[in-house]
């Protein structure tokens, strides 16, 4: 997977923090737009959140879809971006609710668990 791909689970990512409270709300989305304004991979990460809004997919589905492509990856310091961007849509609106903030620490926690495993299964 190429960095261009990485970004567009950026905008899958983006989509199951939005909706981990029930509802895009604009706030989140004029955040969104914001911060994308002068981002290199602004064109990728709108792309593939405008397609999982679009096609309103099931936010678990995509979750699991963006575990699976970091995975695939591989370790890489733009994971600590995707959390900042996470933290900021979550914030945009009326503050960080549990739903998102579970969503936030998940991915962290989720990511160093596959790598973990991988490292594991490297040393057996």
């Amino acid at each position: 997977m190429d960095k261009e791909k990485l970004y567009e689970t950026l905008g899958e990512l983006i989509y199951v923090i939005a909706l981990a409270d029930g509802v895009i709300q604009q706030e989140e989305t004029d955040i969104l737009n914001e911060l994308l304004n002068t981002h290199k991979w602004a064109a990728n990460i709108k792309w593939s959140f405008d397609y999982e809004v679009e096609h309103n997919n099931d936010p678990a589905d995509i979750y699991k879809k963006v575990i699976y492509a970091c995975h695939e990856y591989g370790p890489t310091p733009e994971y600590d971006e995707f959390i900042e961007v996470m933290q900021m849509v979550a914030s945009a609106s009326e503050g960080v609710d549990e739903h998102e903030s579970e969503k936030i620490n998940a991915f962290s926690k989720d990511l160093i668990d596959r790598f973990r495993k991988d490292t594991e299964n490297i040393r057996s």
